[in-house]
């Protein structure tokens, strides 16, 4: 006989992570499928040491120890949260039931709420020699372990919230640290750009790129260029961090079926993709006027939730009367 499951939540970043509390908070049966190896999705994976300041309740918090609170909530009412799974097809059945087949097994479940981040983590790259080779000896696209750093000389590429978060947390460790970016602007928080300013980090912007890379068994140099002048500037370093954002694979989403719009999936004022009882939320989510913030993501979750408990079960309202009224964690 097939487990039925009223919702099926697919990714365990934050915004899944806090779809399955919200379901548990709605009384109704739910799981994830998450295909790595762990929860917390890009935050866990990409950014584990960096600062989050953009999340309500948290002046500032660090990327692991938020998604050990958004585990901790998304556990409370003890609902699976399956890894190593990854979704390969999502087909809706005649009668309703939407199968995903995953690397593991097929799932069933009477509607699914899509939370997958931006899609595969592709970090963009450069197109120099020495890059490729060189990874994992000194070039890096997001930073793990920040001691790694230590006593280190470091040159940080990017003019983004990474990039600058990257540049402040290596400040501390490294011995020196040069942030350059090829852009006039920063695409930074503002706040993060004034602590940038009061660091004294050396920064050089705009127009300045990286041209060559040196170094046999590890990195051992750089040389960068401003592609306005054509000064070039030359540093001896010991690690190359790439912060040039990532490509999303959606690919996959369109052959579900899945209408694409906004740089993901697109969605109606309900969370709603075009296919029946298939939802979306997060960095996924594509929408006028979208904000891709851990914040905007969670309210999303709500509400992909709140409809979908209502499509499941038309007597229960969208909008529960008040988050007291809702279902209580098991204290066993």
């Amino acid at each position: 006989m097939e487990d039925i499951f009223d919702i099926t939540i697919v990714g365990a970043g934050p915004v899944g992570l806090y779809a399955l509390y919200y379901a548990g908070l709605r009384d109704v049966r739910a799981k994830i499928i998450e295909a790595l190896d762990d929860v917390g999705g890009g935050l866990k994976v990409l950014y584990p040491e960096k600062y989050v300041y953009d999340v309500a309740g948290y002046p500032e918090v660090m990327s692991k120890e938020l998604v050990r609170q958004f585990e901790r909530q998304a556990r409370t009412y003890g609902m699976p949260i399956l890894l190593g799974q990854r979704v390969t097809s999502l087909r809706r059945r005649d009668d309703g039931v939407i199968e995903l087949a995953t690397t593991g097994e097929t799932h069933v479940s009477r509607t699914v709420i899509l939370c997958v981040g931006g899609g595969a983590f592709i970090p963009r790259t450069l197109d120099i020699p020495n890059v490729k080779r060189l990874e994992g000896a000194g070039v890096f696209y997001y930073i793990k372990d920040s001691a790694w750093f230590r006593d280190k000389r470091v040159l940080v590429v990017g003019g983004g919230d990474s990039a600058v978060d990257n540049a402040l947390l290596l400040q501390s460790v490294a011995r020196r640290v040069v942030l350059i970016h090829r852009n006039d602007r920063f695409r930074a928080h503002e706040q993060s750009l004034q602590q940038l300013i009061a660091s004294g980090i050396e920064t050089h912007y705009p127009f300045w790129e990286v041209k060559e890379l040196f170094g046999e068994d590890r990195v051992r140099g750089v040389t960068t260029v401003n592609t306005f002048t054509g000064d070039e500037m030359s540093f001896e370093i010991d690690a190359l961090v790439l912060n040039l954002g990532f490509l999303a694979n959606l690919k996959p989403l369109r052959e579900w079926g899945l209408e694409l719009r906004y740089n993901g999936i697109a969605v109606d004022e309900l969370m709603r993709t075009n296919i029946p009882g298939v939802f979306a939320a997060g960095d996924i989510a594509g929408h006028p006027g979208k904000i891709k913030l851990i914040s905007t993501g969670t309210g999303e979750a709500a509400v992909a939730v709140n409809n979908a408990v209502h499509l499941l079960y038309p007597e229960r309202q969208v909008e529960p009367e008040h988050s007291s009224h809702a279902k209580r964690p098991d204290p066993r």
